[in-house]
């Protein structure tokens, strides 16, 4: 464990086709997409999908532990990623999040907007199973692992829908949401099924977890002090300006918001990490120590609640000071 089997690679398509394809199953790809809708296209569509988003990848991490699948054995399968590897297969989060992702954008949008249906079905189709294939292909899944994590996500997907309008509407306007939106994740955290060695499923479901509670909190304060989502339209790209403004304006709100999204993750993975070295008397270069439960949880929860508040307020602050709304 740990060192990566040697390889030759014959087909260049497939290899930087799958390896991109796994990284829409990542942090780089949620830490970028997910933000860009609600900068960009439609704050109604970002809510629904980060909630959709947090709720199953929770899930799908959970599940993983509790079932204790081991992934493929390599050799024979030659595994393209090491960082995943010390986690349990079954089910693939990737697919899980690939799934919810794609098809509840589809949900979401096709009732708003006017496009084919079909061209959206084929484009969530598409999206969801590149990512699942890409499982297969860097090694790190079996078949029954993916479409597991896809007939899971889908299954969600099935019963959260009737009651996401619901669920939607109590976020924004319910006085417990700040309260409950930072405790329940928590709470969750912290008592996450424990294991007999580490492994980063713990870590990633803090991560994901903290992103989606900064978020909810940043979406309740903007419904009740900024512009209430229910009075008003969501829709950011309603000006009357030509199409390549547009396409300016969109690169200019997507290029500062990032750079406030990363300039934040970095000062406060800084900040969080150097008050818990402070207070549990460990150095800096100690990974044991970072791994720790109560290091890890308040370390990533801080860090990416904060990311996912400043996503969702800093940043249409800055948007609107700077004239990019």
């Amino acid at each position: 464990q740990g060192c990566a089997q040697k390889y030759i690679v014959k087909n260049y398509f497939y290899y930087y086709l799958f390896k991109f394809s796994a990284a829409l199953g990542e942090e780089i790809f949620y830490i970028t997409f997910l933000p860009f809708i609600y900068w960009n296209i439609d704050h109604s569509v970002s809510r629904r999908m980060i909630i959709i988003w947090s709720i199953v990848m929770y899930i799908g991490q959970v599940s993983k532990d509790i079932l204790k699948w081991p992934r493929p054995l390599s050799p024979p399968v030659v595994k393209l990623e090491m960082r995943t590897d010390a986690e349990y297969g079954m089910p693939s989060t990737h697919a899980m999040a690939a799934t919810a992702i794609s098809f509840s954008f589809l949900i979401a949008t096709m009732n708003q907007y006017k496009y084919p249906f079909e061209l959206g079905l084929v484009a969530a189709f598409v999206f969801s199973t590149l990512v699942c294939l890409s499982r297969l292909y860097t090694g790190m899944h079996t078949v029954l692992d993916v479409i597991g994590g896809a007939l899971i996500s889908a299954v969600l997907l099935v019963l959260l829908y009737p009651v996401w309008d619901m669920i939607d509407h109590l976020l924004l306007t319910s006085p417990f949401c700040p309260l409950l939106s930072i405790v329940v994740p928590l709470v969750l955290c912290y008592n996450y099924p424990k294991l007999d060695y580490y492994s980063p499923t713990r870590g990633d479901t803090t991560t994901i977890l903290g992103a989606g509670a900064g978020a909810t909190v940043g979406f309740w304060l903007n419904n009740q002090y900024a512009t209430p989502a229910y009075t008003s339209k969501n829709l950011q790209l309603g000006f009357p300006l030509s199409t390549s403004k547009i396409v300016v304006v969109v690169l200019a709100r997507f290029f500062v918001g990032i750079f406030v999204v990363l300039l934040t993750r970095q000062l406060m993975k800084s900040v969080v990490l150097g008050m818990l070295r402070y207070r549990y008397k460990f150095p800096i270069g100690d990974l044991e120590a970072r791994r720790r439960l109560e290091v890890e949880v308040p370390y990533k929860f801080i860090t990416y609640s904060s990311v996912g508040f400043s996503a969702t307020v800093i940043v249409p602050l800055l948007h609107e000071l700077l004239g990019l709304i």
